[in-house]
């Protein structure tokens, strides 16, 4: 990939209409990361990996549970160029490397131009492959709903809105032993300015995948707390496991939605379409989740933005829940 040979590639792992991810090892010390490749030969694509990339440098502390970026490398051509903030380029010069991106005019559709992220492998897949090879366990559950709400709430404090989680997005590293999610993919995110609460920065441009779109996203005007309500639709779908097939891949992929006859409708749409409709919770066993667990989903899922849980009190609130806690034996 480099003059140097750094990485050497084994193998592509994924595909999406934004880039490709490539298993490769770095050649000095035989260890394993993801290269993701962006080709920026549109201003669209351009965005996107600029915006996953604001995002991951922005980040000053690492959280276990957020993909960690190694390095980004633009390729001109036949020329690799490392970009990334470990080799504490000024904010200044990766000014300058997005402003040459972004008037960058490609009238050569054979021109190399790509952003490459080095990122940490890992090794299981994402967590909607995962779980559906499993059997329901509701302390695995219980795990990953923990370290979902604690990546989330850590991405908010440092001002960066995910607007794309999914299960698709979230990743599955067995580096410790037990099972540790990634939230990643951050083409779709956004870096807030400013120090203030993250909640109260507003967006209009709809985006993400729309079985996990809260209602106001469907609108054009939210908040972070859209990141909530995606969030509520992968814990309630994980708990349950409550199934879609995406219509392009054919995928079955987890997820909550509203049936209209043979019609799946997205839940977000479906309150935007009838904002005081019930929610069902739970779907199929009264015994699959606890009460306290419903509350909290409705608690996520709700129409309102301003009656849904923020970052910070669901960190709380999941882990008083009793839903996947091992039950202590009385002692006769």
């Amino acid at each position: 990939m480099a003059t140097e040979a750094k990485y050497s590639i084994v193998g592509e792992v994924g595909r999406g209409s934004y880039g490709v991810v490539y298993e490769a090892i770095v050649n000095q010390t035989r260890g394993k990361v993801a290269v993701k490749r962006m080709h920026c030969n549109v201003p669209e694509n351009v965005e996107l990996a600029l915006q996953e990339f604001w995002a991951l440098q922005s980040i000053q502390r690492q959280h276990e549970n957020v993909i960690q970026l190694e390095e980004c490398i633009l390729q001109n051509g036949q020329v690799f160029q490392p970009i990334s903030h470990r080799y504490r380029k000024s904010d200044s010069h990766l000014l300058l490397i997005e402003t040459c991106l972004k008037g960058r005019r490609c009238m050569d559709p054979k021109s190399a131009c790509f952003l490459w992220f080095v990122m940490e492998f890992c090794d299981g897949g994402n967590m909607n492959e995962y779980l559906l090879s499993r059997s329901p366990d509701a302390q695995l559950n219980n795990s990953f709903m923990r370290q979902l709400s604690s990546a989330v709430a850590f991405l908010h404090r440092n001002q960066i809105v995910h607007r794309d989680l999914k299960s698709d997005n979230i990743l599955i590293s067995h580096r410790h032993g037990s099972p540790i999610v990634k939230v990643a993919d951050f083409g779709l995110s956004k870096v807030c300015q400013g120090k203030g609460n993250v909640n109260q920065h507003r967006f209009s441009s709809a985006c993400g995948s729309n079985f996990y779109m809260a209602p106001e996203v469907w609108e054009g005007h939210y908040t972070a707390k859209a990141d909530i309500f995606a969030l509520g639709i992968i814990f309630w779908a994980m708990v349950e496991r409550i199934t879609f097939r995406d219509g392009d891949t054919e995928k079955e992929l987890l997820g909550t939605y509203i049936c209209q006859g043979k019609e799946l409708i997205p839940l977000g749409e479906a309150l935007l379409e009838n904002p005081n409709m019930k929610l069902q919770i739970p779907l199929k066993n009264k015994k699959s989740m606890p009460d306290d667990l419903c509350k909290l989903l409705h608690d996520m899922l709700a129409f309102n933005p301003k009656e849904r849980l923020d970052a910070f009190q669901l960190e709380v609130r999941i882990r008083q829940i009793s839903y996947g806690k091992k039950r202590q034996r009385s002692v006769s």
